[in-house]
């Protein structure tokens, strides 16, 4: 069943709904700006937090990656893991420009991510690219908070998000 939302207002589906609250996340194989996969594996015992997004390259991803990495820098024992289907050269040539490195910012340009978490568009503009989402889970991998942000142009919740991990 897939989950509407708005571009600008205009109707837009994913391909599901995000992995419900008391699950455990699937694993994946996502690529970081040095061409080097990375898996569920690579952030065992800590708590994520996965800030999903169509494209690095618009004003509202760019402010979420911002605000999620001011954030983590305060956090101990989580990791922010930044996910969209850009190549891996404009995720790191953004986050070098942007000084962001308190997160992990990962491309989903070569895997099933969007699928298995259920938050691939599949029609308008952006069909294809990721939804922005939220999912934070704990550092046995278990749901423990989801936002499947209603208006791709808005920020996600982040006090929701972060208060998840307490």
């Amino acid at each position: 069943m897939s989950t509407t939302i708005t571009l600008k207002g205009n109707e837009v589906h994913t391909i599901g709904t995000l992995p419900s609250v008391g699950t455990i996340v699937k694993d994946f194989a996502l690529v970081d700006s040095g061409l080097n996969v990375k898996t569920l594996e690579s952030f065992e015992g800590k708590k994520k937090v996965f800030n999903i997004f169509p494209s690095i390259d618009t004003p509202t991803c760019a402010a979420s990656s911002r605000k999620f990495n001011e954030e983590a820098s305060k956090l101990d024992g989580t990791v922010i893991i930044n996910v969209s289907k850009d190549l891996p050269f404009a995720l790191g040539r953004f986050c070098a420009a942007e000084g962001l490195n308190n997160v992990e910012t990962l491309s989903d340009f070569r895997s099933s991510f969007g699928d298995d978490y259920e938050v691939t568009i599949t029609d308008s503009p952006l069909k294809g690219l990721l939804s922005r989402a939220v999912i934070v889970t704990d550092e046995n991998n278990k749901v423990v908070y989801t936002e499947q942000v209603s208006e791709i142009a808005d920020e996600p919740n982040y006090e929701a998000a972060l208060a998840a991990l307490k």
